[in-house]
């Protein structure tokens, strides 16, 4: 194959606060050949994730992404060439993956390699069928333990993982409330995502929502936000309530990514409550169950697959910002040409 030019964007300096476009450098360099075990993907599409925040600053459940290397998302690619027997040339392939526009790869790793059936969409396979469906699914269902009757609450509600976990919530029969930022987003809640109300942050007083359209308190918390919203939930816990820890994004731009606790946490006791965290993979097992069901609910209109769609590897780092300032309504992709 002849040499092929990679366009990519390097971690240039580990984020201080609010991500910075500095905080990545532009990149060209040739794409290295295969060895044996390895394939060559073209990258399709990538998934942008609050938890790419701490993976620009910080060991997490994988190793800080050292400086100067490629930044990493979700991806979907397409094989160009392979030197496994189990991968073929136009394969479509999802994995963890580099900011660029080839990645070569041997598959290894936390997230592994999946390789989507023919004709899959890319887009609805990082979004609704990917990390963000897949914990909207475990975190509603399997920590949350939602049953028909419960009051169900989300932040984050317009966003990919919110908004799922919201539509699952009311297939199940609860009723639900979720939390937003503008009235855009709010009326697609109730109007299209089948919510019974939804709370707007920017122009209401959320403790006095709350306190309006959950009387009886809060039975199923699903937090995407953390801070003074998870505060103001704590206040309004029903007796056997769960909250469900899914992610903080409200505090991930603070100095260490080290968040303000909540101060109401007493009611957990008072209210003998639970309050869980998780992440997504420790489910890897029942990956096949979660897909068949959400690809049930999304082929019978029961499930809306919002997304916001980005264009261009060169505009990877204005994307990703987007989920920061609240920019994005729904699952932030971006497409390459």
């Amino acid at each position: 194959m002849a040499e092929l030019k990679n366009r990519q964007w390097l971690l240039a300096a580990r984020p201080q606060g609010m991500i910075k476009e500095s905080d990545f450098r532009w990149n060209e360099a040739a794409v290295p050949a295969l060895k044996d075990g390895q394939i060559l993907l073209r990258n399709r599409a990538f998934s942008f994730d609050p938890t790419q925040r701490g993976w620009m600053s910080m060991d997490t459940y994988i190793p800080a992404i050292p400086l100067g290397h490629v930044m990493l998302a979700m991806a979907v690619g397409e094989v160009v060439e392979s030197k496994r027997p189990d991968y073929a040339k136009g394969d479509l392939v999802q994995g963890l993956f580099g900011w660029e526009d080839y990645t070569l790869t041997d598959g290894r790793g936390l997230f592994g390699m999946q390789k989507l059936p023919p004709g899959t969409d890319p887009l609805l396979a990082l979004s609704l069928l990917g990390v963000t469906g897949l914990t909207a699914y475990f975190g509603t269902l399997a920590v949350g333990q939602v049953k028909e009757g419960d009051t169900f609450v989300v932040s984050g509600a317009a966003g990919a993982t919110g908004s799922v976990a919201g539509m699952i919530a009311k297939i199940k029969g609860c009723r639900v409330i979720g939390i937003a930022g503008g009235r855009a987003k709010c009326e697609w809640l109730t109007a299209q995502a089948g919510f019974d109300a939804a709370i707007d942050y920017k122009h209401e007083d959320v403790g006095e929502a709350l306190k309006r359209h959950c009387p009886k308190g809060i039975d199923v918390y699903f937090d995407n936000v953390g801070g003074e919203i998870l505060d103001l939930v704590l206040a309004r816990l029903a007796d056997g309530a769960r909250v469900v820890l899914c992610g903080a994004i409200s505090q991930y731009n603070q100095a260490g990514m080290l968040g303000t606790g909540p101060k109401n946490y007493f009611n957990l006791i008072l209210h003998r409550s639970r309050m869980e965290g998780f992440l997504v993979f420790q489910f890897a097992q029942r990956y096949p169950e979660a897909i068949a069901d959400l690809v049930k609910w999304f082929s019978a209109g029961q499930i809306k697959n919002q997304i916001d769609l980005a264009k261009g590897l060169e505009h990877a780092p204005k994307t990703i910002i987007r989920l920061f300032t609240g920019a994005n309504f729904g699952k932030q992709l971006l497409e390459l040409k």
